[in-house]
């Protein structure tokens, strides 16, 4: 009985470690600076991207081919996005504030896709350079 205890205790610990490094990671990603021609794809300012811009940056990470490798996609920041919208929606309207803690979520998951495709196209050019110059 302690034993199955301990393992559901450590595995609890375990998932919670792991969904707040995941955390970690989309913040970090999407605190670096996202180029200016991704934003004129887009059609939006930098000041004024929110969650409501992510479709939009969803369908163009998925236009953005990936010729080196295999790269993870927004398969998870997806989810969380629309997590985080059904969230807004359902207890905005009791708790203010858990709409615009879902917002500012849902602009992190926007910010994490702009960043991304940045990082595709720049991979994509250096590949394509290196594939010149041989």
């Amino acid at each position: 009985m302690l034993s199955a205890m301990l393992f559901s205790i450590a595995t609890v610990a375990l998932c919670q470690f792991a969904l707040y490094y995941w955390r970690a990671v989309l913040t970090g990603v999407a605190s670096q600076p996202i180029s200016s021609r991704i934003l004129e794809a887009a059609n939006v300012e930098e000041q004024l991207l929110s969650g409501h811009h992510f479709p939009k940056l969803a369908d163009l990470y998925a236009l953005t081919p990936e010729l080196k490798g295999k790269g993870g996609g927004l398969g998870f920041v997806g989810a969380y996005y629309h997590l985080m919208k059904r969230l807004g929606q359902a207890f905005g309207r009791f708790a203010p504030s858990a709409s615009s803690w879902s917002e500012r979520e849902q602009q992190l998951c926007a910010r994490y896709a702009a960043v991304q495709i940045g990082r595709r196209l720049e991979a994509n050019l250096a590949h394509a350079a290196s594939l010149r110059s041989c």
